[in-house]
């Protein structure tokens, strides 16, 4: 994962958990709802990031592989 890749995944991550948090202390459910649907796309953002690697991975294997060959 690219290291701009987990900063900003972490920073929405943090945000949904501090609106989530506020929600919490407010009892504003909406805002609850808010910093969860942060954390879920923080963890997206994460998910994206990790099968970019695989991929990069792969191709990297695959040219090893190939100039092995």
């Amino acid at each position: 994962m690219s290291t701009e890749g987990k900063i900003n995944a972490t920073a929405k991550n943090l945000e949904g958990k501090a609106k989530e948090a506020l929600g919490n202390l407010t009892g504003d459910t909406e805002m609850q709802l808010e910093g969860k649907a942060k954390q879920v796309e923080a963890s997206a953002m994460n998910a994206v990031d990790n099968l970019k690697d695989a991929a990069k991975n792969a191709l990297n294997n695959i040219k090893d592989a190939i100039d092995k060959a």
